[in-house]
């Protein structure tokens, strides 16, 4: 199992929105996510910057970033885009981030 980080760009004045669209995450979804082996998947927001810090452990090659092919993932792009910074496919702007230390 790996575990991965990445960042991005939420509008201004769009935190409580974006948490509410996440406390009410499709079920759909959220199995796609699991069948794809994205597990303990964390989303942190930091409010000087609107940066969207995400962690996620994977058990395959695959993170929520890489499942832009399915269906129920275009259409959570298509519901999220106007919250957040996004490419022209209304996938989210992400920047990958390196691991620099680790404390078990």
């Amino acid at each position: 199992m790996k575990k991965i980080a990445f960042k991005m760009k939420l509008k201004p004045g769009f935190k409580d929105e974006y948490k509410k669209r996440h406390d009410e995450i499709w079920p759909e979804l959220q199995l796609l996510l699991k069948e794809n082996g994205v597990s303990d998947y964390s989303i942190f927001f930091d409010e000087e910057t609107n940066i969207l810090f995400a962690v996620q452990k994977l058990n395959s090659e695959a993170s929520s970033q890489n499942l832009g092919n399915e269906a129920i993932v275009k259409k959570w792009w298509n519901y999220m885009a106007d919250l957040m910074d996004v490419n022209e496919d209304n996938s989210p702007v992400v920047v990958n981030l390196e691991k620099v230390f680790h404390l078990e």
